[in-house]
């Protein structure tokens, strides 16, 4: 039986703003882009989130909801700098560590570096230890697998710690609405929510046959979710099946001309990240979001490799060619390579390009 423990830094980004800048403590914070133009919100302190505000909604609509807010722009070199610090307290406990992103990560800790035999009680040393050394809470899961870890550090944010124990899973997950099992997204909620699933106890009673038929691939994941089975192990070194860069334009553009300047400078961007890795991709693949948020692919897998910008920027164009950009604006536009030669290690969170303005 492993003891893993999900923990999460509690409103991040809000909670370094508000500890670095006192007059912002009590206060609806929102980090992220600006209100007037098309950022969005990178996330915000619990005191905006009771007006309905979240992460990756529009700052405008942020705004809407809750003008008195006050918004602030990111800070990303202070979020990494408090990040290492708690990664280091992370891994002064196990090296089994998978960071999900600056603010989160499980922890495999059923041996662990203090050999503590009560995951629950290390994890609370950990908080504490964080609560200390940065000023800033975070809430934590303790469980048997990553699933139940992950979904029961979210019952007491924040600042909060929950055990889920075998004996107590059968009950938690019965409780659980469909929405909070991880891969189950809108589309797929709305279609458990039209065959009469809506909670894990309406998903535990489904065949496999069933799920299978309804969900293809995914229908042996919710079958066996449901039922507390998640033999995933905690990957301290994952490997990154793709690198990519995308842009959220200030203005919609609708001149292609405009459009090839953007996708030369991604596809320079990335073949300075292949040249660091010491790889190259045989898949590009081009991404368009238009003005009213359609949004599509477009792929080219080749024998030949791509190693410099000026081969994926020829690639780009002429995936660009069989879209409707230029007769259609365009508010996205972003390139990916994959398919690589030799295998990328995940890139650390600590230091991955933020995807907001």
């Amino acid at each position: 039986m492993r003891k893993i423990i999900h923990l999460d830094m509690d409103a991040f980004f809000a909670a370094v703003e508000q500890r670095d800048a006192p007059e912002l403590r009590g206060k609806p914070v929102v980090v992220g882009g600006d209100p007037g133009g098309r950022g969005v919100v990178a996330t915000c302190s619990y005191e905006a989130r009771r007006f309905g505000i979240h992460s990756a909604m529009s700052a405008a609509r942020a705004y809407r909801l809750c003008p008195q807010a006050i918004f602030v722009r990111p800070r990303f070199e202070a979020y990494v700098q408090v990040s290492r610090q708690v990664r280091q307290i992370f891994l002064d406990s196990t090296d089994l560590v998978e960071p999900l992103s600056l603010d989160e990560a499980f922890l495999d800790v059923t041996e662990n570096k203090q050999q503590n035999p009560s995951a629950t009680r290390l994890a609370q040393l950990i908080r504490q230890r964080i609560v200390r050394e940065t000023g800033l809470t975070a809430s934590a899961g303790v469980s048997y697998n990553k699933f139940l870890a992950k979904v029961a550090s979210d019952v007491n944010k924040p600042n909060g710690l929950t055990l889920v124990t075998p004996e107590q899973a059968p009950d938690f997950i019965a409780a659980l609405p469909v929405r909070r099992f991880h891969g189950v997204g809108r589309v797929t909620e709305k279609r458990m929510q039209r065959l009469g699933i809506l909670t894990g106890a309406d998903l535990r009673v489904r065949t496999l046959e069933e799920l299978q038929l309804h969900f293809g691939s995914s229908g042996l994941y919710y079958y066996q979710i449901a039922r507390g089975i998640d033999e995933r192990p905690v990957e301290p070194n994952r490997v990154r099946k793709s690198l990519g860069k995308e842009a959220t334009l200030a203005e919609d553009l609708a001149d292609p001309a405009q459009m090839l300047t953007l996708l030369g400078r991604q596809a320079e961007q990335l073949a300075i990240l292949l040249k660091q890795a010491d790889t190259a991709a045989h898949c590009l693949t081009l991404k368009v979001r238009y003005a009213d948020f359609e949004t599509l692919t477009r792929s080219r897998t080749q024998l030949a490799p791509f190693d410099s910008a000026s081969e994926m920027l020829a690639v780009a164009e002429e995936l660009l060619a069989r879209t409707d950009a230029g007769q259609r604006a365009v508010r996205l536009l972003g390139i990916s390579v994959s398919q690589f030669n030799q295998d990328i290690p995940r890139a650390d969170p600590l230091q991955l390009e933020l995807p907001f303005p």
